[in-house]
């Protein structure tokens, strides 16, 4: 019976020391699951905080000699931006942000020559940041202005053809940041375009006749704006012209007669002559002139020939109007009465009577149309203002910018 007991025994403690080593085991692995209330590790007490937005301003702070056509643009990362302040001597600058608030930039060029401070105040989950800058723009070693604008006499009103003329006191090289610089808005929508005449001079005229009666703005926003190497706009310009009614006059060398309408109605019948065609240069130009401008009295001298050459003339003219720059005039001519309304004997004016060319000397506007018919010598596009002989198509091939085509609104 004693050794049954002991054979019995020894198992029983070998199967002891089995589940002891397995429990031993179950406890150290960290395999099961963790009871309520239990930490999870060492770390679940002390996770790093999130950090506060990033802000990030270009130009950098204390940066110099900046170039004024580049826009001022705020980053941010980790948040979104609140406010951004960009100021010069007191006067915000204004600017646009993204759609979702983490980027800004300025709107339009900088001033030359000028200190600017940049306060920048995001939020985000780490809570509120705020940055602070401030930069200064390069002087321009040439400064860029307008030199005239035509029209600009105060208070003067022009006529329906009337184009908007800019010339500048420096050669521009880049046409197209000076172009997009320069805007023009009038009462009634028109569509129209700047075409380059030269690297000083920008001449704008809508694809139609203005219409009559309004008020046509010219803004020229160049402060800031690059024209050349080291070459800046320093101030705006704004010039506004009023266009009066419309004066259009319709020559008729044929028929030896000017039909003056004044808003499509004829004010006044005019007989003239023309001129008399013997060479090109006695010969009217054919087409849409402009008047220019007017002079009484007006000194005629013949173009090419000095005093003993055969055709010079030295002639003495009142109530002169210019239509073109190759001498063309609509003038007083009482020596040629008996042919006005006959036949065509000048050197190339538009003679009339006295009283009726002074008549059309008082009521003329630059800008006003006058439509010759009836020769063979055609007026040049740059022939005086002669720019609506000019299809509008080949026009606007003459500006900067990719899409030259620009509509004015009120």
């Amino acid at each position: 019976m004693r050794d049954v007991r002991q054979r019995l025994r020894t198992p029983i403690t070998a199967l002891a020391l089995v589940v002891a080593g397995l429990l031993t085991v179950s406890s150290c692995s960290g395999g099961g699951p963790a009871l309520p209330g239990a930490s999870s590790g060492p770390d679940a007490s002390t996770a790093p905080p999130v950090p506060a937005p990033t802000i990030k301003i270009s130009p950098v702070k204390g940066a110099a000699k900046v170039r004024p056509d580049k826009p001022v643009v705020v980053t941010a990362a980790g948040g979104a931006l609140e406010d951004v302040n960009l100021t010069s001597g007191g006067k915000p600058v204004e600017g646009e942000f993204n759609a979702d608030r983490t980027r800004w930039k300025s709107s339009g060029p900088l001033k030359p020559a000028s200190e600017y401070s940049i306060t920048a105040r995001a939020a985000g989950e780490g809570g509120p940041a705020t940055v602070t800058g401030g930069f200064t723009t390069l002087t321009p070693a040439r400064q860029l202005r307008i030199a005239d604008v035509t029209p600009n006499l105060k208070g003067e009103t022009v006529g329906i053809g009337m184009p908007i003329m800019v010339t500048f006191d420096q050669e521009v090289k880049d046409k197209k940041s000076v172009e997009a610089a320069l805007t023009v808005t009038s009462d009634k929508p028109a569509t129209g375009a700047w075409r380059w005449m030269s690297d000083r001079l920008v001449i704008y005229r809508p694809a139609k006749y203005w219409a009559a009666h309004q008020k046509v703005k010219l803004t020229a926003n160049l402060q800031g704006v690059r024209g050349a190497s080291d070459m800046y706009g320093v101030r705006n310009y704004t010039a506004t012209m009023k266009i009066g009614a419309a004066w259009i006059s319709t020559v008729s060398t044929r028929a030896h007669t000017m039909v003056v309408r004044k808003d499509g109605k004829v004010v006044k019948r005019m007989a003239i002559s023309a001129g008399k065609a013997t060479t090109r240069e006695y010969t009217t130009t054919n087409g849409v002139h402009l008047t220019m401008e007017r002079g009484n009295p007006v000194t005629m001298i013949s173009p090419g020939k000095k005093e003993g050459d055969p055709g010079y003339y030295k002639e003495i003219v009142n109530h002169a109007v210019r239509i073109s720059s190759s001498g063309e005039y609509v003038h007083s001519a009482p020596w040629s009465v008996g042919s006005q309304g006959r036949a065509n004997v000048s050197h190339g004016c538009v003679n009339a009577r006295p009283d009726q060319a002074k008549w059309f000397y008082d009521n003329f506007h630059r800008g006003d149309i006058v439509k010759v018919t009836g020769t063979n010598r055609q007026l040049e596009w740059n022939n005086g203002w002669g720019f609506w002989q000019m299809s509008f198509k080949q026009w606007r091939k003459g500006s900067a910018l990719p899409k030259s085509t620009q509509t004015v609104t009120g």
